[in-house]
């Protein structure tokens, strides 16, 4: 494992944080200052930040909350609207959300008390299901969209009035399922790999499609089968045990 990759995985820090410690020095192997961020790590290699060890954080705890509309995943909001929190049991205050779901939108969201497990999670290529409902019909441009990918100059248009992005990449699909298709409104099944900020509200109102609906359904391997709106549940032993195998590997590479 890549030195500035090791320091991500255990500490507060991400990685270009951990490339500003390694360039000032802060970081030493062997009571010696290492300053390069390329520097494979191993099990053995001990590491430390301002001569402290860093050291593994031991053991974490992932939950399922079936997010509804209208509560914002923060801790406050400066509106004064609902966040996840007030819904959430008290003795999971303190876990972190994997990315966000805006608003609007609802579903699954995992939480963990690991910043690490967070952090890996939502900078993973793990599949992302959704189910949509859009306000019209869905041309053939826009499943053409959907396989190919497509760049944008302005994606604006779905994005927060207040957002400052405006160009944005959309990778292609990893796949779709068309449920109905109306003049009046549509329904979709669509599995992506990225959490771009409003990535699939950008994307369909490009094509002048607004999303009516949007419900996270899956997370990797995790599902949100049956749980109801506003509740919370732990990962299952299957769940944990392929958690295991995804962090293993990618703590590895």
């Amino acid at each position: 494992m890549r030195l500035n990759q090791f320091i991500a995985h255990h500490s507060k820090y991400s990685r270009r944080e951990a490339d500003k410690l390694i360039k000032e020095g802060r970081i030493t192997i062997n009571k010696e200052v290492v300053l390069d961020f390329s520097y494979q790590v191993d099990k053995n290699t001990k590491v430390y930040l301002n001569g402290k060890l860093l050291r593994k954080q031991e053991g974490y705890t992932v939950i399922v909350y079936n997010k509804p509309k209208g509560e914002i995943v923060s801790k406050h909001d400066d509106r004064g609207r609902k966040v996840i929190y007030d819904s959430l049991p008290k003795r999971f205050s303190h876990f972190k959300p994997v990315g966000r779901l805006d608003f609007a939108s609802e579903g699954l969201l995992l939480l963990s008390d690991n910043v690490k497990v967070v952090r890996a999670l939502m900078e993973s290529a793990l599949e992302r299901v959704y189910l949509l409902k859009l306000s019209g019909f869905i041309k053939e441009s826009v499943f053409d969209a959907m396989e190919s990918g497509i760049t944008l100059k302005d994606a604006s248009a779905g994005g927060h009035n207040k957002s400052k992005i405006k160009a944005m990449q959309f990778a292609p699909f990893v796949g779709y399922t068309c449920i109905k298709n109306t003049e009046k409104y549509s329904k979709i099944k669509v599995i992506i790999k990225e959490g771009k900020n409003r990535e699939l509200r950008r994307f369909f109102a490009h094509f002048g499609l607004e999303v009516l609906d949007l419900k996270r359904i899956a997370y990797g391997f995790v599902q949100l089968n049956n749980l109801p709106m506003q509740k919370v549940r732990f990962l299952e032993r299957g769940e944990y045990n392929k958690l295991h195998a995804f962090l293993e590997k990618d703590y590895i590479e």
